[in-house]
């Protein structure tokens, strides 16, 4: 089905993968190629660096590169898209930075908290200042129901061998030839002060896709096996997957883009495809065949890994909680419930650490099947036209029952809908009991059809995270999410919530004639981009603040670790919960009192009595005064063998530090690092952290990304204190190993951390204190 390759590889001409292995000569390669019907090669081709020169993203890379350093990119994208749980932030850090206009199209999407009415007015307050930013800097704004971030930007905004940035990290366009990519909010600051985003080349890694679906096997089926097949690996983790292979003439654009922006799942940095008629097609239906280009490797061209997808073997599949990885085919999980829903019990309550909730999964079995509530098809994944077409057919002149079973189907744009209007599929929907909602993401991240305690919604959405779906642990509550393609969510709601692949049904045949009604945009979203009206006011709203001080790096830094994670991966939602909280994005001190609430529901607590003792260091300092047995710290001091306390508070900040094994999968929110920052968070400890965007995020909020080696012999705990002398100077020298003292208890140890692999302008904006910071101190370097 999926097939791992993890030695570099070789694809001759789109058609043939030859692994690079030791035994590789010129004779194997003709052999090899003998062997697939294609003539031998008369001259020496085995050179990989070369031959990575042969890639489509290779190329798409060097055409935006603006540095003379093939390693080490420096990145200007074509365009920025941003929702409205981002943009503000992002516009107000921008203006703070001297931002006059922007200078790419910006595309400022409200499909998050648009129906989100926790916080009175705030939300729509947001969404009025959108509009007046992109009125005065010249961008794009979508109102609110029009379309979900994603698809506007597909039916919009794309191109081949174009390169866009996201602040939402399924920013991915790779199936319309169009490399996109998902980062948090001060990167796309960057890139509207004429910036550069820079990282060093990333690995190419082809996805070999050979054969046809089977009937009833949809993208999110294709998705969730390639998902299962690398992530716990992170075999593919900041690396580009290019889709290859002949068997993506089977796919249709609709859904090689469900299969696409599900790649965030597996933690690579970016995607892109081969294009063909199809995609040619898609660009002339949308009104822009000027956007097609034909995309293809060279002859010869090199990766330094394949998964190879046999697509006739996926089965209808599910990913049970608490993440798109943890993959089982429906009829694997049918023929073994009770033994794969305990184990999953199991797994859940341990990431759920708290005895006294009980998480379960076995009761859904009843009468020996399984039976869900709730049903989903929503989002940039699953409310594409196909997706949602081919679930009608299966439901037509059919009922989904008067019981506990719901299902709701969310159209990803207002075109989309509209053809569902036109073509009878939204009817056929609404005559089986499910109900049509417009454009949102909600659903996605726990704004929208939140299920009942206990209960358990199968939906064809990007994630599935531990209370993602909007329950709240704090309060006694519990659900969860399975995902699932809406072909199969569809055969399940045919037999009224009892777990159904559509593969055991006779799939109809559906019409895949599309049209787009461009007018819908024309007629309703704001384009101002390259006319901006400079003396237009920005429009705020009484929940909207400024970002709190930030203060620079000092010489020593003296950590209390306040919260440690020990659970194998922490995702972002877990550092600052998504769903109703997100309303708060605007005003940085009160979204920052949800700050892992629902991992450590103390951590607030805790970072603000650390932030307290560093806000008194900084009035004794302005009042002369140097008493350090005023801040308490005289027995760690003490350990700590400082002979001079008041010398040493001059010279040392003090902050809070969280420990996570592997912390940061999952959304591109920054918010999951600025909120630790607002409270005077100053690190991060971890073996390794999940996404480049999360150790970006940290960087660009002035927050040390610390890793540590995992096989040291104690284990950090709650309350330890960390000595860093030296910092200051670690950082502007570029040291990478950084000796650390630790006090805990009574006892005084020490600790190797490292800082590995940061830029020249990472390290600045660290020693600044934070991204806005750098370009204050920097004078708006513009």
């Amino acid at each position: 089905m999926v097939e791992i390759i993890p030695n570099g590889v070789y694809l001759y001409n789109n058609h043939v993968l030859i692994n690079d292995d030791a035994n590789l000569t010129v004779d194997a390669f003709n052999d090899e190629l003998k062997r697939h019907h294609e003539a031998p090669v008369r001259q020496n081709v085995l050179d990989p660096a070369s031959a990575r020169r042969q890639t489509i993203a290779h190329g798409i890379l060097s055409s935006h590169n603006v540095s003379k350093d093939e390693k080490a990119l420096k990145i200007k994208f074509d365009a920025l898209a941003s929702h409205d749980i981002t943009y503000v932030g992002i516009v107000q850090t921008a203006k703070a930075s001297g931002l006059s206009k922007f200078p790419v199209p910006y595309v400022l999407t409200n499909c998050h908290n648009s129906l989100c009415a926790v916080g009175g007015t705030i939300n729509e307050d947001d969404h009025v200042f959108g509009l007046s930013a992109a009125k005065k800097y010249g961008g794009i704004f979508v109102p609110p129901h029009q379309a979900v971030i994603h698809q506007y930007v597909r039916e919009m905004m794309s191109r081949c061998g174009g390169m866009i940035l996201g602040s939402d990290s399924h920013t991915r366009y790779g199936a319309l030839g169009t490399m996109g990519v998902g980062e948090g909010g001060p990167e796309l600051v960057k890139q509207l002060l004429s910036n550069t985003y820079d990282i060093a080349r990333p690995e190419v890694v082809a996805v070999y896709l050979e054969g046809t679906p089977a009937p009833g096997v949809g993208p999110q089926d294709v998705a969730l096996a390639v998902i299962g097949a690398v992530f716990k690996k992170g075999f593919v983790k900041n690396k580009i997957l290019e889709f290859v292979g002949p068997g993506i003439r089977s796919l249709s654009v609709d859904y090689r883009n469900g299969i696409d922006v599900m790649t965030t799942e597996t933690t690579c940095l970016s995607s892109i495809w081969c294009t063909d008629e199809k995609v040619q097609e898609y660009y002339t239906i949308h009104g822009r065949p000027q956007d097609y280009a034909p995309l293809a490797p060279g002859k010869t061209a090199y990766y330094d890994g394949a998964v190879r997808v046999d697509l006739g073997r996926i089965e209808s599949m599910i990913a049970l909680p608490f993440h798109p990885s943890n993959v089982y085919t429906i009829k694997e999980l049918n023929a073994n419930g009770e033994d794969i829903l305990r184990q999953t019990e199991i797994e859940c309550q341990k990431q759920i650490d708290n005895p006294n909730l009980r998480f379960s999964l076995t009761d859904k079995i009843i009468n020996g099947k399984i039976k869900v509530e709730q049903g989903i098809i929503a989002g940039c994944s699953g409310g594409t036209f196909e997706n949602i077409c081919e679930a009608a057919a299966i439901l037509d002149h059919q009922f989904i029952g008067n019981d506990a079973f719901t299902l709701s189907v969310y159209p990803a744009s207002q075109p989309i809908y509209y053809e569902l209007m036109k073509n009878g599929a939204a009817a056929k929907l609404l005559e089986t009991g499910a109900i049509i909602k417009t454009a949102f993401c909600g659903p996605c991240f726990g704004a929208g059809d939140v299920p009942a305690n206990n209960a358990l919604s199968i939906r064809h959405t990007t994630r599935n995270f531990p209370n993602r779906e909007g329950s709240k642990p704090g309060n006694g509550q519990l659900a969860s999410v399975a995902l699932m393609d809406a072909r199969s969510i569809a055969a399940t709601a045919l037999h009224g919530g009892v777990l159904t692949p559509a593969t055991e049904l006779d799939i109809p045949e559906v019409p895949k004639d599309y049209s787009f009604n461009r007018t819908i945009y024309e007629k309703r979203v704001y384009n101002g981009y390259k006319k901006p009206v400079t003396d237009a006011e920005l429009k705020f709203g009484p929940n909207i603040a400024d970002w709190p001080e930030m203060i620079p790096l000092t010489e020593n830094l003296l950590l209390k670790l306040v919260t440690v994670i020990k659970d194998p991966v922490t995702t972002t939602d877990e550092l600052i919960p998504s769903g109703e909280t997100s309303s708060y994005r605007s005003n940085p001190l009160k979204l920052a009192e949800f700050t892992l609430s629902r991992k450590d529901p103390q951590y607030v607590g805790k970072a603000k009595a650390v932030q307290t003792m560093e806000n008194r260091r900084r009035e004794l300092i302005r009042k002369e005064e140097g008493d350090a047995g005023k801040l308490g710290l005289d027995p760690v001091l003490k350990l700590l063998g400082q002979t001079d306390p008041q010398g040493f508070i001059r010279k040392t900040s003090l902050g809070s530090a969280i420990f996570a094994c592997k912390p940061g999968d999952g959304s591109a929110r920054e918010q999951a690092a600025s909120c630790q920052r607002v409270l005077g968070g100053c690190a991060n400890m971890a073996y390794e952290y999940a996404t480049k965007r999360y150790r970006s995020n940290l960087i660009n909020w002035g927050i040390l990304p610390f890793t540590m080696d995992s096989s040291e012999e104690f284990n950090l705990e709650p309350d330890t204190y960390i000595l860093i002398p030296g910092i200051r100077k670690a950082v502007e020298s570029g040291r990478e190993e950084i000796e650390a003292k630790i006090v805990a208890g009574n006892e005084m140890k020490t600790l190797k951390l490292y800082l590995k692999n940061l830029t020249k302008d990472e390290r600045e904006i660290i020693l600044c204190g934070s991204l806005i910071n750098y370009y204050a101190m920097t004078k708006n370097r513009v």
